[in-house]
């Protein structure tokens, strides 16, 4: 695989990230991956995100890791998951001007923090086909409630900060595709479980994108 640091526009910003290619020919699917919540130390290299980014490239899916806003060499300062929605929907612009990726395969990835903002920016961008949260912190999933395109959630079943039975009970009243699933003895920061969780990932964006089956005709009846 082959990393590149990349800088691309938000608005009168500029944020920084990491692009991952997996070493295959292009255009390649890909996943825009967001990292914890900026004000408690989250950032690109992130434990988790790091080996989710790994993870994809290894199933021949490229990505996008970033720095939100105010955070490492990315300008600007924390805004409330607001303006971090602003950053999301810029590096899925930034994705979609490269020739490497396929414009119809592109993923959204968020982790705690950026599984809110995640949450928030998929169901009004067109441009995303699968969304993928990772121990998101959100109360509500109405955002989603509407939402057809292929869902996973995945939260550790020893987590201190999310509710497993509040998050099972939400992630089930969404409509299909809806993957939920818990992994047993994992934390909310996944300390020893970081590839588990990202294999569970990579194969779950494996899964959405790829090609529906061929359409089966029913062999036409001869009479006479």
């Amino acid at each position: 695989m082959i990393e590149n640091r990349v800088k691309f526009p938000c608005g009168d910003l500029t944020l920084e990230g990491v692009t991952t290619v997996p070493e295959d020919k292009g255009p390649f699917a890909v996943v825009v991956v967001c990292h914890p919540h900026p004000n408690y130390g989250g950032e690109m290299n992130n434990n988790v995100v790091v080996p989710i980014c790994l993870a994809l490239a290894q199933a021949s899916i490229a990505s996008l890791r970033f720095n939100f806003r105010g955070v490492g060499a990315s300008q600007g300062k924390f805004a409330d998951g607001i303006g971090e929605r602003e950053d999301v929907v810029a590096a899925i612009s930034y994705l979609s001007t490269l020739e490497i990726v396929d414009k119809e395969r592109i993923g959204l990835c968020g982790y705690s923090f950026g599984g809110a903002v995640s949450l928030e920016v998929a169901p009004a961008d067109e441009r995303v086909k699968a969304l993928a949260l990772v121990s998101p912190e959100v109360s509500t999933y109405v955002p989603l409630k509407q939402y057809t395109k292929p869902k996973l959630i995945v939260c550790g079943g020893a987590d201190q900060f999310v509710s497993i039975i509040a998050l099972q009970r939400l992630a089930e009243e969404l409509p299909p595709p809806n993957d939920f699933e818990l992994i047993s003895g994992a934390d909310h920061f996944w300390g020893g479980y970081e590839d588990k969780v990202a294999a569970r990932v990579a194969a779950f964006f494996v899964n959405a994108f790829r090609p529906p089956p061929p359409e089966v005709k029913p062999p036409s009846s001869k009479t006479g």
